[in-house]
């Protein structure tokens, strides 16, 4: 009988070669970080008590990549953190080679932790002649060599679906609610609202989750890609607004919103979000619109932004990502993450 991968053989209650993987050590962990995100990196590596592990990235002079894994990787269990943020084909161009060459140099599991998933939103064929890219970056992970994902928050979880490999997709909602309780005062009389009709359900779940009222916010078109009307569903009269998203990118449809919600009567409005990207001119708009604070997670690295504007905030989810390493590592069950934070 042959034992699993191990290559060894059972003959008449004898062992032969080596024992099967129950009756081994576990493999240490390894986590490298990408040139995308590195203090969260940083921050999930103090969170498992390790220090990052070592690699070489650089670019020769004709811009292709160069990734030179430090350290051997043999027989390990090795995560590797980048995110989908800034030079998002770089990034990923980095990560797929970084996969490989820890596959090829014999790591025993090969884990990519992608905080925020690159081309997330272009997750369906909504036009003719339109591609399905999150479906090639999930081709390209696999092919690459990648055994597991790690993500947070999936513009749709659907893309999980898109995978042959185990997906694991956390949320960071639970980091969410206790921000919302710990810096909004009159949290228990506001009201959770989404700025579009594809996120009702992330906010009615926070918003059971506190027990508080919602609202959504209706876009109607009368010419495509031009918002002619926004229709407010729900009443915010005299209460604290909040505003739910799982992204941001250029801010036009927060800003819009929370005009509608001042307009409307909210006493103050809030943006909370979990992948702060921000590119163009969001910071300019978030400056001068009607929002209190634009929170957002560290999925993607905010601190020039913050530096710019007062009114961005940052919640760190490293222990989230941090204790779903080391629950896969140890094979420990992670729905516990989906609703408690991580002591």
């Amino acid at each position: 009988i042959k034992c699993g991968s191990f290559g060894g053989t059972i003959a008449r209650g004898n062992w032969s070669g080596v024992p099967p993987i129950h009756a081994q050590k576990m493999p240490n962990i390894k986590v490298f970080a990408g040139n995308s995100n590195p203090e969260l990196a940083k921050r999930i590596a103090v969170r498992l008590g390790l220090s990052l592990s070592k690699v070489t990235l650089m670019k020769f002079s004709n811009k292709e990549t160069s990734v030179e894994i430090g350290e051997s990787v043999r027989g390990e269990d090795v995560y590797i953190v980048q995110s989908g943020s800034g030079e998002v084909n770089d990034m990923l161009m980095e990560l797929l080679i970084m996969i490989n060459a820890c596959k090829i140099a014999s790591a025993i599991r090969v884990t990519a932790v992608i905080p925020c998933y690159p081309y997330a939103r272009q997750d369906k064929k909504d036009k003719s002649r339109a591609p399905i890219s999150a479906k090639l970056v999930a081709n390209m992970l696999s092919v690459a060599g990648a055994d597991h994902i790690i993500t947070m928050d999936l513009h749709a979880s659907q893309i999980q679906g898109f995978f042959d490999i185990p997906v694991d997709n956390l949320y960071a909602e639970p980091e969410v609610l206790k921000w919302i309780k710990e810096n909004i005062d009159d949290w228990k009389e506001c009201v959770i609202v989404s700025p579009d009709a594809g996120g009702a359900k992330r906010v009615t779940a926070v918003a059971d989750r506190l027990n508080v009222q919602f609202a959504l916010i209706h876009k109607e078109r009368k010419v495509a890609n031009q918002v002619a009307a926004m229709v407010l569903v729900g009443d915010v009269g005299g209460r604290t607004a909040i505003l739910l998203d799982d992204m941001a990118d250029t801010c036009g449809t927060l800003i819009l919103a929370s005009s509608k919600l001042k307009e409307a009567g909210a006493k103050r409005v809030f943006a909370i979000i979990t992948h702060g990207i921000l590119s163009g001119s969001a910071i300019e708009k978030i400056q001068a619109s009607d929002l209190e604070a634009v929170v957002a997670t560290n999925t993607v690295p905010l601190q020039d932004k913050m530096e710019i504007c007062s009114k961005i905030k940052e919640i760190d989810v490293s222990n989230i990502l941090g204790e779903a390493i080391r629950r896969t590592h140890n094979c420990e069950s992670i729905s516990y993450l989906f609703s408690h934070v991580p002591l």
